[in-house]
């Protein structure tokens, strides 16, 4: 059973910083793509970030410039740098892993407050 951790949320006020961690059971390589998705209170879990195995990216627009995926495959880790924090990127935020189907983390709390 593939088993994904995330770690590194929290609280932090606006126009601050956090780097999201997602560690992986397998390695990563065997994956289409790895991708972080996020959750806000009373709305629709939206992707925001997505890296595939031959390290292309792509980005929600609303966090486009802000916010930087990448991945250690050495480690089994992927990140998520966030800059520029907004009250609106408050969220539950999950890692994926595509493959045969998606494996999800349990999700780590980032409240940013204004």
């Amino acid at each position: 059973q593939v088993q994904l951790v995330e770690s590194g949320g929290g609280l932090v006020q606006a126009g601050g910083s956090l780097r999201l961690s997602c560690t992986v059971s397998e390695s990563i390589s065997s994956f289409n793509s790895m991708a972080w998705y996020r959750l806000p209170p009373g709305n629709l879990r939206e992707v925001v970030a997505i890296i595939t195995s031959g390290g292309s990216t792509s980005y929600v627009d609303s966090v486009k410039g802000r916010f930087t995926i990448s991945r250690d495959n050495a480690k089994n880790t992927v990140y998520l740098q966030m800059n520029s924090l907004k009250p609106e990127d408050t969220a539950v935020y999950y890692c994926s892993a595509k493959g045969r189907k998606y494996y999800w983390g349990q999700g780590t709390q980032v409240t940013v407050s204004s």
